[in-house]
């Protein structure tokens, strides 16, 4: 779209877009003190006419002046419903006519009852993807912000692999605690930074409005300097931007790493209240989405044509090394929780999980290594989970839970949690011969002979018919049938 695109070639029109910036930000804050975390009613149509009154006052150069009328009417029929009250028909009658009302002060080819469609198309549905073409175009005309750019990467994925540790360790919690006062570690909210990339997104094309001409195909983005704008890694993945990247997230790991090696390798003594399976169960998760980001920096990094440097080869191999690690230690610590609290299908499918991901960073260094396209790496990708897919569906989980949490119970003088018969219940029929072995621990509970024998009246009704026969039903029927109660359940 012309006009749009020129707006980015002067320094008048690059004024404007910073103006555009502030505008957003500001309703942004107002979003924040409105929305976020409030239970909603006239908070809502409040922003929705400021949102309106901020895009007309970002774009008053593009007011319809003789339409302006309608489009107020417009707005105020919109809001009418959610004044009265806020359900989800009068959030959607709100949106659209908001939006509608924008269409018509700022369009000139909005005409007709199909405004509403082909405002919510542009704004909602394709809007929110300029944000950052719009961020970085701006930012590169400025040589100073080209230099922000390239530290803006390593600092901000450090930042977040800082708080995912700080999520997964309570030493480093402890260390970002003590540098200030009102303990931000531990109550940062993961929702509200969600909700403001959410917010800003839709923000954005309402305040930077773009409307598509019919019968005209939308030019790219035009960067600054009049170019075609390049893609949104490119700007931001040159060498300098990965090495120095590269470098702070190898210290970064290097110190998780060290931390793991002492208390989860090393046993050294936790901090106050802190047990080990509580460590374990922690940290697990927010290690494995730190692995994946690393993976899907990497990938881009790979992909912007950056891994051919001298440098930034041993780093990445380094990285990944260290991501392996990283991955290694979470298996543990699920092995560390399970030994507490025994074996769940979720922890089976975390563990599961984890190996792929681990599979899937060492694919990444064979890629780079082999110099091989990403095409190939997709393939390696889907051909292991397909291969682990296949192999699960081999494997008798529910049976092998059973047995797992009965052998490895309280009850049987081990060091895990203790029989709970309602979870061996929903196992199913596979857990029958776990059932029979707790009934011989557990001859006072009256509830594991009903479960056994609900169990074996369904595991029979499943044999009386070769419609519902299979492999693995007749061999549990087998080892049934040489393996009778000593007992009787009843």
């Amino acid at each position: 779209m012309k006009g749009s695109a020129d707006l980015t070639a002067s320094p008048e029109a690059s004024e404007s877009m910073w103006h555009k910036f502030i505008i957003a930000i500001g309703l942004l804050g107002l979003a924040d003190i409105l929305l976020y975390d409030q239970t909603l009613g006239l908070s809502f149509p409040i922003f929705a006419a400021a949102l309106f009154a901020a895009s007309l006052l970002a774009n008053h150069d593009r007011i319809h002046r003789p339409r302006a009328i309608l489009a107020n009417i417009v707005l105020v029929a919109g809001l009418l419903p959610a004044i009265e009250d806020l359900t989800t028909l009068s959030v959607l009658i709100v949106v659209l006519g908001t939006i509608s009302a924008v269409a018509l002060s700022t369009d000139p080819a909005a005409e007709g009852l199909l405004v509403p469609l082909s405002a919510a198309r542009q704004l909602l549905l394709i809007g929110p993807f300029q944000l950052i073409p719009d961020t970085l175009a701006t930012l590169r005309a400025n040589d100073f912000t080209r230099i922000v750019l390239t530290w803006s990467i390593p600092l901000a994925l450090s930042l977040v692999f800082i708080l995912l540790f700080a999520a997964a360790n309570p030493v480093i919690e402890q260390w970002l605690d003590e540098l200030h006062p009102q303990h931000i570690a531990s109550s940062l909210s993961v929702g509200r930074p969600i909700f403001w990339l959410l917010m800003v997104s839709l923000i954005w094309p309402i305040i930077n409005l773009r409307w598509r001409q019919r019968g005209k195909t939308q030019r790219p983005p035009i960067d600054l300097d009049g170019d075609q704008a390049p893609s949104v890694v490119s700007p931001l993945l040159n060498q300098q931007t990965v090495v120095r990247s590269l470098i702070l997230f190898n210290l970064l790991f290097a110190i998780q790493t060290a931390l793991d090696g002492v208390y989860l390798w090393g046993h050294a003594a936790l901090p106050n209240g802190m047990t080990y399976a509580t460590y374990a169960h922690r940290g697990a998760y927010p290690l494995i989405a730190t692995a994946l980001l690393a993976a899907a920096f990497v990938i881009a990094a790979v992909r912007s044509g950056q891994e051919g440097s001298r440098l930034i080869r041993p780093l990445v191999y380094l990285w990944v090394g260290q991501n392996v690690m990283l991955v290694v230690s979470s298996i543990q610590r699920v092995h560390i929780y399970i030994e507490s609290y025994l074996l769940t299908q979720w922890r089976i499918a975390a563990l599961i999980w984890m190996a792929l991901v681990a599979v899937g960073l060492i694919l990444i260094m064979a890629r780079i290594i082999l110099e091989k396209p990403n095409a190939w790496l997709v393939r390696m990708n889907l051909l292991a989970l397909a291969a682990t897919l296949y192999g699960c569906a081999l494997v008798n989980f529910n049976g092998l839970i059973a047995d797992y949490n009965v052998t490895n119970s309280r009850e049987a003088g081990r060091s895990g949690s203790a029989i709970d018969s309602d979870y061996l219940s929903s196992l199913g029929t596979q857990a029958l011969p776990a059932v029979r072995r707790a009934m011989l621990l557990l001859p006072q509970d009256a509830g594991l002979p009903r479960i056994h024998n609900r169990l074996l009246d369904q595991q029979l009704a499943e044999m009386a018919s070769w419609r519902s026969w299979s492999f693995r039903g007749w061999r549990l029927q087998r080892y049934l049938d040489r393996h009778p109660l000593t007992q009787n359940p009843s």
